[in-house]
């Protein structure tokens, strides 16, 4: 047998394998749905989500016009798990006007449930391009909800994580995710509404706020939100890289990135943080920089942050507060060129 007959045949058992996986209910695919990025398909996408419960839809390298959210359901037995292949494309298509995200997970079919097999569901790879205008994906319901290994562009809203099933828990985890936003004055890279979630390494870019916390019980790791200082649309003083309006969260490694104000804390807002840090890169004559401010008492626990003002002329301030006698603190700060007379970390310093 000569050697290009052992390839065919060895091929061709190769092939065999592959054509039974796909028949035996591994994997469907979406190959079958347009995605040349000039035909809209959400009602093709969702039919396939409806008809196939408890299968990972796979979707290869295309774009797929959205012209309205896709739903996928929370409760176990009809649930899916989405897979994009790394360059496949969620695109919103011209015209779009929806208020919900272009991917909905939970969206449909609500559900409590941890028990039965299919509580744990996902989206993994891919890009979501949200055309400038649309949100890219929400967790809507369920528990267990996993997000992970993709990326989002021109969104208003990267991430939404909705009050959960559980009393307003989500208990969902996301990972690997980078966000673009539109830089919008209303855009948010992630937005966290419900409780006990966890987040790691996340990279967020021109947004007005990168991060904002409204629940409990989260963990966010190595969260990396940047302001697009070339593309200002002259709200700069008002950009935030974490707003926290809820107690009872842990902040590790996570960095503000040229915001005017690196980490905001709401009247109820507090937490753990871990070595965090602020930078600005550029400074100049006028601009004001706070590392840490809250609105009313400042009843964070900060220990070992970094935060790199800038000596060319910007007003500097470690930490500002609305009312006294919170019951936070600040430990072992790395920080210099303080110049605000606004500042109170002196009071709040514990060594």
């Amino acid at each position: 047998m000569s050697r290009m007959i052992k390839w065919k045949a060895a091929l061709g058992v190769v092939g065999l394998f592959l054509a039974s996986a796909v028949a035996a209910g591994d994997v469907v695919s979406a190959a079958g749905i347009a995605g040349d990025g000039t035909v809209p398909c959400s009602d093709a996408i969702q039919r396939l989500i409806d008809a196939n419960p408890n299968r990972e839809i796979f979707f290869p390298d295309g774009t797929y016009l959205l012209d309205k959210p896709i739903c996928t359901p929370a409760h176990p037995e009809k649930s899916v798990a989405l897979r994009l292949s790394t360059y496949a494309k969620f695109k919103a298509a011209p015209g779009w006007t929806s208020a919900e995200a272009m991917v909905r997970l939970g969206g449909i079919h609500p559900a409590n449930n941890i028990w039965l097999p299919g509580s744990w569901y996902w989206l993994k790879g891919g890009i979501i391009d949200g055309s400038g205008v649309a949100k890219g994906v929400s967790i809507d319901g369920g528990r267990e909800t996993l997000v992970a290994d993709c990326s989002m562009k021109g969104v208003l809203v990267g991430l939404h994580i909705k009050r959960g099933a559980n009393s307003g828990s989500s208990d969902s985890d996301i990972r690997n995710v980078n966000i673009v936003g539109n830089n919008a004055t209303n855009s948010i890279g992630v937005l966290i509404d419900g409780y006990d979630n966890t987040l790691a390494n996340m990279r967020i870019y021109a947004v007005r706020r990168g991060v904002v916390v409204n629940s409990g019980g989260n963990c966010l790791r190595d969260i990396h939100p940047l302001v697009a200082m070339k593309k200002d649309k002259g709200f700069y003083g008002s950009t935030i890289g974490f707003e926290i309006n809820a107690g009872h969260n842990w902040m590790d490694f996570c960095y503000s990135d040229q915001f005017c104000t690196g980490f905001k804390f709401g009247p109820r807002g507090g937490g753990v943080l871990d070595k965090c840090f602020c930078y600005w890169y550029l400074s100049k004559p006028g601009m004001r920089h706070v590392g840490f401010s809250s609105v009313g008492k400042f009843n964070a626990k900060v220990q070992s942050p970094t935060v790199v003002f800038r000596d060319n002329g910007s007003t500097n301030c470690l930490i500002e507060v609305g009312a006294p006698d919170g019951k936070g603190y600040i430990k072992d700060a790395d920080c210099g060129n303080i110049n605000d007379p606004r500042d109170v970390s002196a009071q709040y310093r514990k060594e």
